[in-house]
């Protein structure tokens, strides 16, 4: 029998090998009506293409996470015509990559050379525990890794100075961090742009189709607003961090002259409220800043100005 004939007639244990569904299963979804019956032809229940279809569907809904209560609800929408197509498209466009980044493969003695030249087997283990390094069946000498860019940070840092135990430990924590700025940002978007989408039952083709072209439009906004972020903080601390280890002042390098000034307990609550204490130095001198430079634009405002002789007193 060949795997696909038109207007094929199965039996279930063809079916079976044709699937990749064992006999069990495939009467299990008989029995929660994800598979319609067979047709009874003499005393054989007979399967079609119908069937092989239905149950290659179930098994990539599964592989995507969806459960067998959900998966009869798509089926069911499918069948009254509502179409399926949408939906999938839209968990490919959600299980799709989310970086340009390739995967490379790595020799073990090239990953050694890179980091010192030193084999060592804690820091790959630690590295694979991680995922920044993967295991290839049958190839011990030899890496996958989904993120070359992830490993050639740790091996500057490595050539800087930094330890690769202490590079782990920092990974572990960034990870964290960054997880949480991604369910942060995955309820905003799913508050104010796909509830609409979210009914408490499955989409039409249309919205799912819609809901897919979304996510291909704000997929790179995280990545966006982070690296700007990013980008503003590390200017700012580094900044900070460089005259304090200098002794200078902040904003008058070379000059190391601070003011004490004295502020009332009200206004020093309040800005601790808002900003967090470790924060209202710099909140003040911001405000001041942004004082001065009202003031001398308004300044130079006037200055440039010219006088109008309709306004003035006759």
């Amino acid at each position: 029998m060949t795997d696909e004939p038109a207007g094929a007639a199965y039996r279930i244990e063809d079916l079976a090998h044709l699937s990749g569904a064992t006999v069990r299963t495939i009467r299990g979804y008989q029995d929660r009506g994800l598979l319609p019956r067979p047709e009874r032809r003499g005393r054989a229940n007979v399967y079609s293409d119908t069937h092989l279809t239905r149950l290659r569907q179930i098994a990539e809904l599964l592989e995507r996470g969806y459960t067998l209560a959900s998966i009869k609800e798509l089926l069911e929408a499918w069948d009254a015509g509502r179409g399926l197509g949408g939906v999938l498209g839209l968990v490919a466009e959600v299980d799709g990559p989310w970086t340009d980044e390739e995967a490379v493969r790595i020799s073990r003695a090239e990953l050694d050379e890179r980091f010192g030249g030193e084999p060592d087997d804690a820091a790959v283990a630690d590295a694979v525990e991680l995922g920044v390094l993967e295991r290839i069946p049958g190839q011990d000498d030899t890496f996958l890794v989904p993120s070359p860019q992830e490993l050639a940070v740790a091996a500057e840092l490595h050539e800087a100075g930094v330890p690769l135990s202490a590079i782990s430990v920092h990974l572990r924590e960034l990870r964290g961090q960054v997880e949480h700025i991604a369910v942060r940002f995955l309820e905003f978007t799913t508050e104010h742009v796909f509830a609409r989408y979210l009914v408490g039952r499955p989409p039409t083709d249309a919205d799912a189709t819609e809901a897919a072209a979304l996510v291909r439009r704000l997929r790179p906004l995280a990545r966006q607003t982070v690296d700007a972020e990013l980008a503003r903080a590390m200017r700012l601390f580094a900044h900070r961090e460089l005259h304090r280890r200098l002794g200078t002042d902040r904003h008058r390098p070379g000059k190391g002259k601070t003011r004490d000034v004295a502020v009332p307990e009200p206004t020093m609550t309040a800005v601790e409220g808002l900003v967090g204490a470790e924060h209202a130095s710099e909140f003040f001198t911001l405000a001041a800043e942004r004082e001065l430079r009202a003031r001398r634009l308004d300044a130079l405002a006037t200055k440039a100005a010219p006088s109008n002789k309709l306004d003035e007193p006759l």
